[in-house]
């Protein structure tokens, strides 16, 4: 039965020819972010539909802010994003692994290596990649876990930026870890980060507690409150507006004054509750009206309104509260505790200063233009996460290319007790995981190969820690790694060579590609006679 009337509006590409296209796709996307590897990766300026532009070298940014149609492209994009979100760096090489991995199966295709053969390979070498990274693996101190951040942020900014957001992500990162059970965990949404343009990046730090660009409501509450209670409300306390389109008709002066007189009981009856509760601090979601800033104020509690919902939300997560929608609901359950509050006044504007049991930290991200806050925002992001991590697991891996020769090197003498064709896809593999060390020598200025052999020599004649001999790009030759503070989290490189891996084997087992021109449609009703 033939094909054609079903797909008379579908474009197919079947077999080799679909395999060369998506693998062309795979590696026009690794050529978009290939010279952002590494510290002496260059920039990519990114406009918008809008005109506005982005200057980084953040591979996941490059690639997410790019309009990419082809479904293999797109793959990729996706697997990056993942490494994002699960190890906050390493995403400009799982793009490159799973691109280099494609292109050499490609060859071995060409000879007749049927893909799912080095399919195959390819998976025995993830497995043999993974009980060997175990075994690299060093135990990382503080001082290590500020050099690893470091080397997350290469080529990210300058050398002083680099340092110093580095220092203040380890140092949040310490500052909101929590011990359970299962060890140790660090959750890098509980730092709030706050942008305040002008001034110098020197001028960023970070402060114990969060920090909103808020001012109490009243002067004569407290500026400064003890450790208490506090009532959290996704609402306010003011005046019911009537929701209706009809008229009230008045007829004596005593009317107007009674629904008046009505409005302010009701306020009255909502501080009196507030006051019950026994509460210290009270922070609302929409506004509070004056009767009821008098009468809080006149009870020594410190009140804010027009607070953030997300802000509301990290104040819930410090402080153990719960989120109430109004006030004369709220019951002694709902209450959180605080270690302490205040008010300070930095460049003319009022902070509120939160300090809670469950820890909690702000970055005061400061820069002279509103694209260098935002840079040195992603940056501490990055970082950030990267430090969080290594709270969680601290285990570090040589860097500078360094662990990723030594897998190589290893890999390929297990290829050697491999009888079948999946021997190939092994090599293969190996081949492609040494793209990190010829990139970054690359993007260096140094000759790739050159570079690359005189590497794998090194670690060769190395002796024992020969696995730590990676590429300084400084010194522009091979040092050791571990000794020069160029480290990496073992997390990051076991997820990017893991990411790289399954994308290339999803895009390596196609074999047909439809597209279809238009968007099907009803089939028109034929008309009875």
């Amino acid at each position: 039965m033939s094909d054609a009337p079903l797909l008379k509006d579908t474009e197919r590409t079947t077999g080799r020819s679909a395999l060369q296209n998506n693998i062309q796709a795979a590696m026009a996307l690794a050529g978009a972010v290939r010279s952002t590897l590494g510290p002496r990766g260059l920039d990519k300026l990114l406009i918008d539909d809008d005109g506005r532009t982005l200057v980084t070298n953040d591979g996941v940014t490059v690639l997410e802010s790019a309009k990419v149609e082809h479904p293999v492209a797109r793959m990729m994009i996706n697997a990056s994003s993942v490494q994002d979100k699960i190890a906050r760096d390493g995403t400009t090489s799982t793009v490159l692994l799973s691109a280099e991995m494609l292109q050499n199966a490609w060859h071995l295709v060409t000879q007749d290596v049927h893909p799912a053969v080095i399919a195959r390979g390819f998976r025995m070498a993830e497995t043999y990649v993974h009980e060997i990274l175990d075994k690299l693996t060093i135990e990382s101190k503080k001082e290590h876990r500020l050099l690893a951040t470091r080397t997350s942020l290469a080529g990210k900014g300058h050398h002083s930026m680099q340092v110093l957001l580095s220092q203040l992500a380890v140092e949040a990162a310490e500052a909101i870890h929590v011990s359970t059970p299962d060890g140790k965990i660090a959750d890098p949404t509980r730092v709030k980060i706050l942008p305040q343009s002008g001034g110098s990046i020197n001028d960023t730090q970070l402060v114990t507690g969060l920090v909103l660009a808020k001012n109490r409501i009243h002067e004569d509450m407290p500026r400064n409150v003890g450790a208490g209670k506090i009532l959290l409300v996704d609402g306010g306390i003011e005046r019911r507006s009537m929701n209706s389109d009809m008229n009230l008709k008045v007829t004596s002066p005593g009317v107007l004054e009674s629904f008046r007189a009505k409005e302010v009981e009701l306020l009255v009856e909502q501080v009196e509750h507030v006051k019950s509760l026994g509460i210290k601090l009270l922070a609302c979601k929409e506004g509070i009206d004056d009767e009821a800033r008098i009468l809080l104020a006149e009870s020594g509690i410190q009140a804010f309104r027009r607070v953030a919902r997300s802000d509301l939300d990290l104040l819930a997560r410090g402080c153990g509260a719960t989120l109430v929608s109004e006030v004369k609901r709220a019951q002694a359950s709902d209450l959180g505790a605080f270690i302490s509050s205040k008010n300070e006044k930095w460049a003319g504007v009022s902070h509120w200063i939160v300090e809670t049991e469950e820890g909690g930290a702000t970055l005061i991200a400061c820069g002279s233009t509103e694209t260098v806050v935002g840079e040195v925002e992603r940056c501490f992001a990055d970082a950030l996460g990267v430090a969080c991590r290594m709270i969680e697991d601290n285990r570090l891996l040589a860097g500078g290319g360094a662990t990723h020769v030594a897998l190589a090197r290893k890999l390929r003498r297990y290829a050697e007790s491999i009888p079948g064709r999946e021997q190939l896809g092994i090599e293969a593999f190996a081949d492609a995981l040494e793209v990190i060390p010829r990139v970054l020598a690359e993007n260096s200025g140094l000759d790739p190969i050159d570079t690359l052999l005189q590497l794998v020599a090194e670690q060769v004649n190395g002796g024992e820690h020969s696995h730590h001999l990676g590429l300084d790009v400084v010194e522009r030759k091979p040092v050791n790694a571990v000794e020069k503070g160029v480290l990496e989290p073992y997390l990051i490189t076991r997820q990017s060579i893991a990411g790289a891996t399954e994308a290339a084997i999803s895009i390596l087992r196609i074999d047909d590609v439809l597209w279809a021109k238009q968007d099907p449609s009803m089939p028109e009703t034929a008309q009875m006679e």
